[in-house]
C-alpha cells in the first residue's frame, strides 16, 4: 500500500510542476485535464502526508524518550506517543478506502426509475411513497428534479415516474437503491384489516452527459410521437409532444412526456435510452468481474428484493446489509442518510477485503 501511496504522491507533484510551465498554462484542454486528476489524488496525498508527519513525529519522541530526564517531560511524550499510536491505525483505514478505485459514474448525475410491481392500487400508492422519499432526500442535499415520464392513477398513486436528479455525487449516493422494494401495511380498502404485501421496483441509472458516446445508430431507432396523458386541467397538452423510441436491435422502449415541447421530450427520451444502454453493456461486464466476489451489496437487479418498509412495526430492513431502523416515518421523508452510508461501507469493506484476497 505506501509504495502506491508514495506513487500517487510523486505523481501529484509532477502534475503540479507541469501546471507551472509554459507548455501546459498555455493548453486550456491539457489545464482541465491535469487540475482535474490533481483534485482527485489531492485528498489521499494530503492524507498520506499526515500520516507520515505523524510517523516522524512517533519516531522523534521514541529517540527522545531514552535520554528524557525530566520525568513530567517524560509524561508528557509518553501521552503524545500514546495519542499518535492510536491515530495511525485509524489514517491506514482510511487511506485504504481512498486508494479503492473510485467509479467514474460517481459524480455524475442519475435517473431513476420507478415502477409499481406485485400489489395494484397498493404497489403504486408505494411507488408514491418512494418518489417522495427521493425527493425530499434531494430537497435536503439541495439538489434538482426533473421529470421525464409519469403515469398516474386515479387514486393518487404511480403505476411508472422516471425522472432526473441533478446534484453533485448524487450517483455515488443514490448507486445501490436499484432492486425491488417490498412495503407491508394495511391498505385504506381493507376492511378486514389484514396486512398486505406489495412491490415496486427502482433502477438507478447514470445520466450519460453526451449520448454520442453511446454508440446509437439513427437507422436502428423507431420513434412515434403522441399527445401527452394527463390528470387534466389548463397543462395537458393538445398537440403530439410526447415522444416515444425504440430501440430496434436489442428492443428496449422508452419514452417521455412530461415536457411542453416534442423538442425537449424527443431530447430526454434519448438520454434516457443512452442511459439504458450503456447501463446493459456494464451489467454485462460487472458480472464477469464479480463472479468472483464473496460479498456484494446487490447486483442492482430489478428482481433482486433489497428493502422492505413495515407500518404495522414502523421498521425498515435493508435485507443485504441485514440493517433494521425504527423510524419509517422519517425514512420515508428522506432521512435515509444512514441507510446509504452503510450500503457504501459494506461495499468498500467487500473491496478492501478482495484487494487481500
Amino acid at each position: 500500500m505506501f509504495k502506491k501511496l508514495e506513487d500517487v504522491a510523486k505523481k501529484y507533484d509532477e502534475l503540479n510542476a507541469l501546471l507551472a510551465t509554459p507548455e501546459v498554462a498555455t493548453d486550456h484542454k491539457r489545464m482541465i485535464e491535469y487540475n482535474k486528476i490533481i483534485n482527485d489524488m489531492e485528498e489521499i496525498v494530503l492524507k498520506y502526508r499526515e500520516y507520515k508527519g505523524y510517523c516522524d513525529e512517533l519516531e522523534f519522541i521514541k529517540e527522545n524518550l531514552k535520554d528524557e530526564k525530566d520525568n513530567e517531560m517524560k509524561e508528557m511524550m509518553l501521552e503524545e506517543k500514546y495519542e499518535i499510536e492510536e491515530k495511525l491505525p485509524e489514517m491506514e483505514e482510511d487511506m485504504k478506502i481512498l486508494l479503492l478505485p473510485k467509479d467514474p459514474n460517481d459524480d455524475k448525475n442519475v435517473i431513476v426509475e420507478i415502477r409499481g410491481g406485485a400489489g395494484g392500487d397498493e404497489a403504486a400508492l408505494f411507488a408514491g411513497d418512494i418518489f417522495r422519499m427521493y425527493s425530499r432526500y434531494a430537497e435536503r442535499r439541495k439538489w434538482k428534479i426533473e421529470i421525464m415520464d409519469k403515469n398516474e392513477i386515479g387514486v393518487g398513486g404511480l403505476k411508472e415516474i422516471i425522472f432526473l436528479i441533478k446534484g453533485q455525487g448524487a450517483y455515488s449516493r443514490l448507486k445501490f437503491e436499484s432492486g425491488v422494494h417490498r412495503v407491508q401495511r394495511v391498505p385504506a380498502t381493507e376492511a378486514s384489516g389484514r396486512i398486505h404485501t406489495s412491490t415496486i421496483t427502482v433502477a438507478i441509472l447514470p445520466e450519460i452527459d453526451d449520448v454520442t458516446q453511446v454508440d446509437i445508430k439513427t437507422a436502428d431507432l423507431k420513434i412515434d410521437t403522441y399527445r401527452s396523458g394527463g390528470s387534466g386541467g389548463q397543462h395537458v397538452n393538445t398537440t403530439d409532444s410526447a415522444v416515444r423510441i425504440t430501440h430496434i436491435p436489442t428492443g428496449t422502449i422508452v419514452q417521455c412526456q412530461d415536457g411542453r415541447s416534442q423538442l425537449k421530450n424527443r431530447e430526454q427520451a434519448m438520454k434516457l435510452l443512452a442511459a439504458k444502454l450503456f447501463e446493459s453493456e456494464v451489467e454485462k461486464q460487472r458480472s464477469q468481474v464479480e463472479g468472483n466476489r464473496k460479498l456484494q451489496v446487490g447486483t442492482g437487479a430489478r428482481s433482486e428484493k433489497i428493502r422492505t418498509y413495515n407500518f404495522p412495526q414502523g421498521r425498515v430492513t435493508d435485507h443485504r446489509i441485514k440493517l433494521t431502523l425504527h423510524r419509517l416515518d422519517y425514512i420515508l421523508d428522506g432521512d435515509i442518510d444512514e441507510i446509504i452510508d452503510g450500503l457504501i461501507t459494506f461495499d468498500q469493506a467487500d473491496q478492501l477485503q478482495n484487494m487481500v484476497n
